[in-house]
């Protein structure tokens, strides 16, 4: 909030906005939940914005506030700022920013937007020297419409992983994807055809914390509305499809200190710091509670169970995926990271963040002894060996990841007492309502057995 003020960035968002025909923007924000909202100005507005904000019904979104509190402000970011490609026509164009959540009684942030929620936790990071890099790798399905407009669970393709045409039949539409995200300044590293039909990864560049969360929230609209222009439907749900593997949302992550790597250590067997191992001994310390924020639905713990490549075993390791943690190798000092394996795109990516960070910066703070590395194979371990290598896994479903959170006071203070109050409120009812539906699986197996 400028107050009145233009900034430097602002002023040069503002001659951006004239110079490419910008007729309308788009200011983004998440609920609580990670459902990107926004709401649409003309581009004549836009000074407004930045000096005073736009006024909203903070009522009516997901976890924001009652209805007597309902008056609330978005402020854009101007470094946010990007052109839509899809939405650029000879009569103007749109673009959009992303925004923070201010109270309009009292002018602060808002404690109930799980941006500012991400910005207290790196800035609790700032204050013991780190910054933090991030690098997701986000699956999604593509699926068919039905002859109304509406998304069946028939897949696009028949490809598997790293599969060319003609199996591979959204090659094409991932080549699109790619230009739109370059074409909003995003870096792709990769692109490929995952292991179940249907399903992809695009990888873009790692970025500071707030710039990456960013970052995901707009992925996931630009790959929705590429499907869509393509009479297709992509998902971020975690297993859309049972007996195949689900999409997953591998978050690389790394603390940097007066601009250098703060988890390398090239004397070490794994080139990993004291930092950095105390760091991840945080991750697995907190991992159950972790899990109700990375993994929010019901349907997340479809993906989390043996079988289907999916890390549920507490345990860090740097030769094989079954474990939680996996240690990348690392060509460069700068590229040293621990890959956190279990997150899922359903998530909130500034809340999924925060907790990850937090939790890290818990292990740091009370120098947490991390435990030595799995180098074989969790998956073919019985529950004697695990017992035996002190293994523990992920909560099963929602309800108990919610009780993990419930009892982790540390992930409680990374959202803050307002989000955690929805958060655990919101899901807390989506279980209890999962638990008591009958599905058609139940129907089938005792319906007429009974």
């Amino acid at each position: 909030m400028t107050d009145g003020e233009l900034t430097s960035t602002e002023e040069a968002t503002l001659e951006k906005i004239d110079e490419q025909n910008v007729d309308f923007l788009r200011l983004q924000f998440t609920d609580i939940l990670g459902t990107v909202k926004n709401v649409s100005i003309p581009a004549d507005q836009a000074e407004k914005a930045f000096t005073e904000g736009i006024y909203f019904d903070g009522s009516s979104i997901e976890g924001f506030v009652r209805i007597q509190e309902s008056d609330m402000r978005l402020v854009p970011d101007p470094e946010t700022y990007s052109v839509l490609p899809w939405r650029e026509t000879d009569n103007g164009s749109a673009a959009r920013m992303v925004c923070d959540v201010y109270n309009t009684s009292t002018g602060d942030p808002f404690t109930g937007d799980p941006r500012t929620v991400l910005k207290s936790v790196l800035d609790e990071a700032a204050e013991m020297g780190y910054t933090l890099n991030a690098g997701p790798e986000p699956e999604f399905f593509v699926f068919e419409n039905d002859e109304n407009g509406r998304a069946t669970t028939t897949t696009h393709d028949s490809g598997g992983y790293f599969d060319l045409a003609p199996k591979d039949l959204a090659s094409d539409l991932r080549r699109e994807i790619i230009y739109n995200l370059g074409e909003m300044g995003f870096d792709v590293e990769a692109s490929h055809h995952e292991v179940a039909r249907g399903q992809h990864e695009i990888d873009f560049k790692y970025a500071d914390g707030l710039q990456t969360a960013d970052n995901i929230a707009t992925f996931r609209s630009v790959v929705r509305a590429t499907a869509e222009m393509n009479d297709l439907h992509a998902t971020f749900m975690p297993k859309p499809i049972a007996g195949i593997n689900g999409s997953g949302m591998h978050t690389h992550l790394s603390l940097f200190e007066n601009g250098d790597n703060a988890f390398y250590d090239g004397d070490d067997e794994y080139n990993l710091s004291s930092t950095a191992y105390s760091f991840l001994a945080g991750i697995l310390d907190h991992a159950p509670a972790i899990t109700a924020v990375c993994n929010p639905t019901v349907n997340s713990y479809k993906r989390l169970v043996p079988g289907y490549e999916a890390p549920i075993y507490v345990a860090w390791s740097d030769t094989n995926r079954s474990a939680l943690v996996r240690k990348p190798a690392a060509r460069t000092p700068a590229s040293s990271r621990i890959e956190l394996r279990s997150p899922d795109p359903s998530a909130n990516p500034y809340l999924a963040l925060a907790v990850m960070l937090k939790a890290g910066l818990d292990g740091i703070k009370r120098d947490l002894e991390c435990p030595a590395p799995v180098r074989e194979n969790i998956y073919e371990f019985d529950e004697e060996k695990r017992e035996e290598y002190g293994i523990e896994t992920l909560p099963p479903n929602l309800g108990a990841a919610v009780d993990a959170l419930k009892s982790d006071e540390v992930i409680q203070d990374a959202l803050g007492e307002h989000v955690c109050e929805k958060f655990v409120e919101a899901k807390s009812a989506e279980y209890s309502e999962y638990i008591a539906e009958v599905s058609e699986w139940e129907l089938d197996q005792y319906l007429e057995k009974f």
